[in-house]
């Protein structure tokens, strides 16, 4: 007669295999966020912190506590759009300044049209001439493209589905936002001369009597909003 056994054998599923491993403790998971955010060049999502962290780790807690540790600290913790970065302190970033002269400059035209871009995305290149009221030419939107401070959007669902232009997160990290939402007021433009002293109906620069959009002259000095 054969004795049957009084309990069953575990199940060997990746479900009962991932029970008998626990997540590494919230310490543990912090020291591994912050050194993938320091040894990356490019912003890290937490979805992609998640990929490379161990079975049941948990990202966004491990950035809280990573974030409070950085407070007041010579870098910082920041968020560019969806991702996360270890960025140098903004009190500190004049001893990163390099004494050297940066040899690209943007153009009028290319500045007002990433302004447009920036304020009002999505936006088609058609509304970007309606707002600037000149043609806005094939390099100066070439030139934001290879710099990869804009990118193409969704079309429109209108007649000839026209694509829009929308700002990147390499846009974001150049300027220290978190979001498009923390661009400068009017008055910041203004005062950084990227806006007549007119008011503009639009909250955009307005372009002069007469001006085209071939090749604008270079401006000799970028406003604080588009320094490199």
């Amino acid at each position: 007669m054969t004795e049957t056994p009084d309990t069953a054998p575990e199940e060997d599923t990746p479900a009962a295999r991932d029970s008998l491993f626990e997540a590494p403790p919230i310490g543990e998971q912090e020291r591994m966020v912050e050194a993938i955010l320091f040894a990356s060049s490019e912003p890290v999502t937490v979805k992609e912190l998640n990929d490379r962290m161990p079975h049941g780790c948990d990202a966004a807690e491990a950035l809280v506590y990573l974030r409070k540790r950085y407070e007041g600290r010579g870098v910082r913790v920041v968020r560019v759009g969806d991702a996360w970065a270890i960025r140098t302190a903004p009190d500190l970033g004049f001893l990163m300044q390099r004494e050297t002269v940066e040899t690209r400059k943007l153009s009028r035209a290319a500045i007002e049209t990433l302004a447009i871009i920036a304020y009002h995305q999505p936006v088609t290149r058609a509304e970007i001439e309606e707002i600037r009221g000149v043609s806005v030419s094939r390099g100066t939107v070439d030139q934001l493209l290879e710099m990869e401070w804009i990118r193409f959007g969704r079309r429109r669902m209108t007649p000839g589905r026209p694509v829009t232009f929308v700002v990147t997160q390499e846009f974001l990290d150049h300027f220290g936002l978190e979001s498009a939402r923390d661009l400068p007021g009017l008055a910041d433009l203004r005062a950084a001369g990227l806006l007549e002293s007119r008011p503009s109906p639009l909250g955009v620069p307005q372009p002069g009597d007469g001006d085209v959009d071939a090749e604008d002259e270079p401006m000799e000095g970028q406003s604080e909003l588009f320094e490199d």
